[in-house]
C-alpha cells in the first residue's frame, strides 16, 4: 500500500512535465563568439559579484546575532542566532554553485563549507574543540589556521544545534559561544576576500569578461563559455549527487538522513532550493539564451521549466530529513528530485551545450 501510494503521488507530481523523457530535437549549433563578452559580464556583474556580497553581508549578521547571543544568552537570543545561520546557509546555496575561480584558492570552498565529511572527521575535531575549552579556536586570528572543517557552516551548525547547544542561552556556553562568534567572523572574512577578488578591477573579473590570447584564464570565447556552461552542469550534478543521493537513493529503507547537509538545524531543503534557485538565476540573468540560434532558444525555456519545478517540489518538503523518508508523500517528492535532477544535467549538458557550439553528448564533468 505505502508503495502504490508513493506511486500515485510521483505521478500526480508528473503530470506538469510531460515533456521531460522526450528525446531532443536540437541541432547543434555554432558559437556566436560576439556574444560571449557581454554574456560573461552580465554573470560576473548580475550574479557573482552581488551573489558574494549577499553572503558576506548575512555573514556579518550572523556575527552580529552571536555576539548578542554571548552578551545577552537567552532562548530568545539564541532562537535569533539559528534563524539567521538559515539565512547565512541560503545566501552561500545560491553563489555556491560557483565552484571556479578565488573559491578554490587558499581552500576557500572547504573553509566555507567541508561537505560531505564521509568518515566523520570534522565532526570530530569540532566535538574535541566544544569538550575542552581551547582558546585558539575563539579568535578568527588563530581559528583559520585550523582544519578547515573546524571554520565553516557545518562547524557552526553544530555549535548551534549539535549535541549541548541548549547551553547557549546561559552562561554555561559562554565557550561554545565565543567559537561560534568566531566561526562566523570567519565566514565574514572569507566572503569579504571573495567580494575583493571578484570587484577587483584588473582581476578575476575582467579576465571573465574579455577572452582573448592575452587572457590569463580564458584563450578565446569557446573557453569561457564553455566555463560558464560548466558552472551550471556542475551545479545540477552537485544537486543530485552530493546533496540528494548523498542521504537517499531511491530506497527509503536505506535511506540515511543523517548524512544529509545541515540535517541538524532543518536547513536541507532549503540549501538545495537555493542550489537551484541559483542555477536558475546564473542562467536567466547572464543571457545565455543569446548565444543560441533564434530555433534553439526554446531550450533555455525548457530547461527553467525543469529548474523551476524542481525548485517547487524541494520547496515544499518538511525540514525533518528523518521524517521526510518516513513519509510515502514525502518520498514521493525525493523521486522526483532524483528523476528530474537528472533530466536537468542532460538538458543543460546536451542541449544547451550542443546548441551553443559544443557537440551534443559533451562532457563537462569529465573536462574533456
Amino acid at each position: 500500500m505505502r508503495l502504490l501510494t508513493r506511486l500515485a503521488l510521483l505521478s500526480t507530481m508528473l503530470l506538469p512535465l510531460p515533456a521531460l523523457a522526450q528525446e531532443s530535437s536540437l541541432t547543434v549549433g555554432v558559437l556566436d563568439t560576439a556574444k560571449v563578452p557581454s554574456v560573461m559580464a552580465r554573470a560576473v556583474d548580475d550574479f557573482i559579484r552581488p551573489g558574494y556580497r549577499r553572503f558576506e553581508e548575512e555573514a556579518d549578521t550572523m556575527e552580529e546575532s552571536m555576539v548578542e547571543l554571548c552578551g545577552s544568552p537567552s532562548s530568545e537570543s539564541l532562537m535569533n542566532a539559528q534563524s539567521t545561520f538559515g539565512d547565512v546557509v541560503e545566501a552561500w546555496s545560491r553563489i555556491e554553485i560557483v565552484r571556479v575561480g578565488p573559491v578554490l584558492e587558499g581552500n576557500r570552498f572547504e573553509r566555507i563549507l567541508f561537505f560531505p565529511d564521509r568518515k566523520g572527521t570534522g565532526l570530530k575535531q569540532v566535538q574535541a574543540a566544544l569538550a575542552k575549552p581551547d582558546p585558539s579556536v575563539t579568535s578568527v586570528d588563530t581559528l583559520k589556521e585550523k582544519s578547515v572543517a573546524m571554520q565553516g557552516l557545518g562547524a557552526l551548525e553544530f555549535v548551534l544545534f549539535g549535541t549541548g547547544s541548549e547551553s547557549l542561552q546561559s552562561a554555561e556556553g559562554a565557550y561554545r559561544c565565543q567559537y561560534g562568534t568566531a566561526i562566523a567572523a570567519n565566514l565574514k572574512r572569507l566572503g569579504s576576500e571573495l567580494t575583493e577578488a571578484w570587484d577587483a578591477p584588473d582581476g578575476v573579473a575582467a579576465a571573465w569578461k574579455t577572452p582573448g590570447p592575452d587572457n590569463p584564464i580564458f584563450r578565446d570565447e569557446a573557453e569561457a563559455a564553455k566555463e560558464l556552461l560548466g558552472v551550471l552542469v556542475h551545479a545540477a550534478e552537485t544537486i543530485r549527487d552530493q546533496r540528494i543521493e548523498q542521504f537517499y537513493k531511491g530506497d527509503a529503507k536505506k535511506a540515511l538522513p543523517r548524512q544529509a547537509i545541515y540535517w541538524r538545524s532543518g536547513n536541507t531543503f532549503r540549501s538545495i532550493t537555493a542550489n537551484i534557485e541559483g542555477l536558475r538565476d546564473l542562467l536567466a540573468t547572464s543571457g545565455m539564451v543569446e548565444l543560441l540560434a533564434e530555433d534553439n532558444r526554446s531550450v533555455v525555456s525548457s530547461t527553467d521549466f525543469v529548474a523551476r519545478s524542481l525548485s517547487r517540489v524541494s520547496g515544499d518538503i518538511k525540514p525533518d530529513v528523518a521524517a521526510v523518508v518516513e513519509d510515502p508523500a514525502q518520498i514521493a517528492k525525493l523521486d522526483f528530485l532524483l528523476l528530474n535532477s537528472r533530466d536537468l544535467t542532460l538538458r543543460l549538458n546536451n542541449d544547451l551545450g550542443g546548441g551553443i557550439g559544443l557537440a551534443a553528448g559533451f562532457s563537462f564533468s569529465d573536462g574533456d
